[in-house]
């Protein structure tokens, strides 16, 4: 059976061209990432490229609470999402048959080790069907047990093009390695992510001290000021050298984004990048070889209007949007 609705007599050409099948007032349903079908049954994922995967957990905050909420908030808002990227020109249902995988199943929600073990083993088998995901969090610890399955599968560490207001690689906090200020100390450490190749935009905040790391491994870090010293154009330029033609992860923190673009998020810093400034900063990175990405961070319970999951699915469909864009070109080049 086809997960299309039957196309309804009488559409107007133009509706269907902005809507595609899915001609219904966005309101009504059951909400979906982007309205794709929901097929969280693994026996149903044949045929998907890329999945859209909830990971409802946020056991790994430091400050406020909620990113567990998180995938719901931002399913009903990537309800508003288009079908096509009007300034790249990117049409991803034209290139790739997308679904809603669900939510990962949890069982160690109060044992921060048995869940990212939990949300590894998730990905180890969604990336073995040959599907590339991208994932709405929960907090940013949930973004190592991904790296890792992903890189087991490709057998080599990834490189990152990773938007925040923190380098997250952070030392053991409270005697934990697994928390949301360190996932990417942890994933070089584990050989899943090259600091090499991985680029870290907009950082900033009184948070500083704690990202030795990242400059004594190699990444490249990206201060908020420098960002804007340099321009939106400078910073894509210099984000496609650091990670060059090797396999690349976007990992996309909403705290990156002033907190008047992100109110709703655990750890809040200002003076952050506008969400014009991300959309523009990801549209720029077409063509690389994107293997996954994710959003994380949005916690509906501090959020006013909905502003933050709105902006956070705005940021996962120019996420897609670049996924697409790597399975059309090798479409092309077969």
């Amino acid at each position: 059976m086809s997960d299309k609705p039957e196309q309804m007599s009488g559409v107007p050409d133009e509706r269907l061209a902005a809507w595609g099948e899915v001609y219904r007032p966005r309101y009504t349903g059951v909400a979906t990432f982007m309205r794709q079908p929901l097929r969280e049954l693994e026996s149903d994922w044949a045929g998907t490229d890329i999945g859209l995967i909830g990971v409802p957990f946020d056991g790994g905050v430091t400050n406020r609470p909620g990113a567990r909420h998180g995938p719901r908030a931002l399913r009903e808002q990537s309800t508003l999402m288009g079908r096509i990227n009007y300034q790249t020109g990117v049409k991803p249902y034209d290139s790739a048959q997308v679904a809603d995988l669900g939510d990962v199943p949890i069982e160690g929600v109060y044992a921060l080790d048995r869940a990212i073990e939990d949300i590894e083993t998730f990905y180890s088998k969604v990336v073995q069907s040959g599907i590339m995901p991208l994932s709405a969090g929960g907090d940013h610890c949930i973004s190592l047990p991904i790296l890792k399955a992903i890189s087991r599968q490709l057998g080599e560490p990834l490189g990152m093009v990773h938007f925040d207001a923190h380098c997250d690689t952070g030392p053991e906090l409270f005697g934990h390695k697994h928390h949301h200020g360190g996932p990417f100390r942890v994933a070089v450490e584990d050989g899943a992510l090259d600091p090499q190749r991985t680029i870290q935009i907009g950082i900033r905040g009184p948070t500083e001290p704690l990202w030795g790391f990242s400059y004594d491994s190699g990444m490249t870090v990206i201060h908020i000021e420098k960002m804007y010293a340099m321009g939106i154009e400078a910073v894509i330029e210099k984000a496609l050298a650091v990670v060059s033609d090797g396999p690349v992860y976007v990992s996309f923190d909403v705290d990156g984004m002033d907190p008047v673009y992100a109110p709703g998020t655990g750890t809040p810093e200002v003076g952050g990048f506008t969400s014009f400034e991300a959309q523009q900063m990801l549209r720029g990175l077409t063509g690389i070889d994107i293997v996954g990405g994710d959003l994380v961070e949005v916690s509906p319970p501090f959020d006013s209007a909905n502003t933050t999951a709105l902006n956070g699915a705005q940021m996962m469909w120019e996420i897609l949007c670049l996924m697409a864009a790597k399975l059309s070109s090798k479409a092309d080049h077969k």
